[in-house]
């Protein structure tokens, strides 16, 4: 069997695989390390990550288990410590009563008053259904305006209108006014449920999950390799028969009935040959991804604040969020410096994208100022990591064009898609993790897969709603 991406998805079947001896496999994975966009790395003997990542405790208890042991003591049960801008003040995050009661907005407080009271008002007319209708119909103007709109237009690079009903459904966890009540009273003693305002964090960095699945796997006999850029999978009429690959200049194939895909369904319709029918294609161009400019600042200082994440939703603020990795595994070392991570969606050919590291550098921190969150530190440097397919990106009507691909991949036998990009599902690490263990649970001794039952699965992963 062959995999394709060293992500948390792919090297989740890859262990299962193997520990189980169903499969000899081999991963294929275009950068030099695992764990794609859930990966980490070193910057002045700072461990950071491609972004903020956290695994939460929805994380399914079997797969929780199996991380446990993999990982031990290195696995911390670590409490959330955030803050969100609103109004131009800081608020907790995850949400908290005490707090809101002492530093919300009146004004945002009288507005989130009044819009519960129109909700007993009733609707006039129908009409169709939008990420922007469903919200402010669900949680009223005042948060909507304030927050999720600003925020939807900052992260996706369209109006509230331009996203999809499914963006709401899936991407918003409090989606109505009575789910974030829920929300904000598990922070009250006596209510919190097991996990409430806490997550599992690596000591070594969130990539440290990816890194221990790979040692798993290699264990139990997986082979990766790196390097490998996917440009073919071949098949005979209705069945997969091998995929082809390019790695230090040489083109490569390997002949495998199973092929088990994670990258982004785009590229996979893009990659098969012979090459998908026109109407298939032509939905693979109408589906896109949106990037991500990550910007890392190297400060000359042990903490710039206590916060793990600060979320900034207004506008005239670019970065979505910053992250200060040091935070979230709690570490003091190295005691010299410490390392900030702003996330600035983008996307290639933006004016963004063309800017140098240091262009980059000096207007996050700009950005920050404007926060209320100086830097006063000596800055050492700043580097960037440009990711172009950061998140499925829910454009009004992609649903169409997704079951498009989708249906035509699925009837080519051997041939699976799943993951975050493999099923243009905006999810966490621990929802990539379960669609790895539900695909090898469908996979039979014989090499075949059980279709009704990762069908019953598909289902499942439509309810599956990102944790923030």
């Amino acid at each position: 069997m062959v995999i394709l991406g060293a992500g948390p998805a792919g090297l989740g079947a890859a262990c299962q695989l193997t520990r189980a001896g169903m499969a000899r496999v081999t991963v294929l994975e275009q950068r030099d390390i695992v764990g794609g966009n859930a990966g980490s790395f070193d910057i002045d003997g700072v461990r950071v990550d491609y972004g903020s990542h956290r695994l939460h405790p929805a994380c399914d208890p079997a797969i929780l288990r199996d991380l446990q042991e993999l990982l031990g003591d290195d696995l911390l049960l670590r409490p959330r410590h955030g803050r969100i801008r609103l109004r131009g003040r800081w608020i907790h995050f995850p949400l908290k009563p005490v707090d809101l009661l002492l530093h919300l907005p009146k004004s945002f407080g009288f507005g989130v008053a009044a819009d519960l009271a129109r909700k007993f008002v009733p609707r006039r007319g129908q009409s169709p259904e939008t990420f922007a209708s469903v919200l402010e119909h669900s949680l009223g103007r005042t948060i909507c305006r304030d927050f999720y709109f600003p925020y939807a237009r900052k992260l996706w690079g369209l109006s509230p209108e331009q996203l999809s009903v499914t963006q709401a459904r899936r991407r918003v966890s409090a989606s109505s006014l009575s789910k974030m009540l829920r929300k904000i009273a598990t922070a009250i003693p006596g209510l919190k449920p097991p996990g409430a305002g806490r997550f599992f964090y690596p000591k070594l960095g969130f990539g440290q999950i990816s890194q221990r699945l790979r040692e798993e796997a290699e264990a139990g006999g997986a082979e990766f390799l790196f390097g490998a850029r996917l440009t073919a999978v071949e098949r005979e009429g209705n069945r997969v028969t091998a995929v082809c690959y390019e790695r230090h200049g040489r083109e490569e194939r390997i002949a495998a009935p199973l092929v088990w895909s994670t990258v982004p369904i785009t590229v996979l319709v893009n990659s098969l040959r012979p090459e998908a029918p026109a109407e298939v294609r032509s939905a693979a161009g109408q589906v896109d991804f949106r990037g991500m400019i990550l910007i890392y600042l190297v400060l000359e200082q042990k903490q710039f604040t206590e916060y793990d994440a600060h979320y900034f939703p207004e506008e005239a603020i670019p970065i979505s969020r910053l992250s200060e990795p040091k935070n979230y595994s709690a570490t003091s070392n190295p005691a010299d410096c410490t390392v900030l991570c702003a996330e600035l969606p983008a996307d290639p050919g933006s004016r963004e994208w063309a800017m140098s590291d240091d262009e980059l550098g000096k207007a996050m921190c700009s950005w920050l100022a404007q926060a209320g969150l100086p830097v006063r530190a000596p800055v050492r440097r700043a580097l960037t990591r440009r990711l172009r397919q950061a998140y499925p990106m829910y454009r009004a009507g992609y649903e169409t064009h997704f079951a498009t691909m989708d249906a035509w991949v699925g009837q080519i036998e051997g041939l699976l898609t799943f993951g975050r990009q493999g099923l243009f599902a905006h999810d966490n690490t621990h929802h990539a993790l379960y669609m790895a263990y539900a695909a090898v649970k469908c996979l039979r001794s014989d090499g075949t897969l059980d279709l009704g039952r990762w069908k019953e699965f598909r289902q499942v992963f439509e309810t599956h709603i990102v944790e923030d």
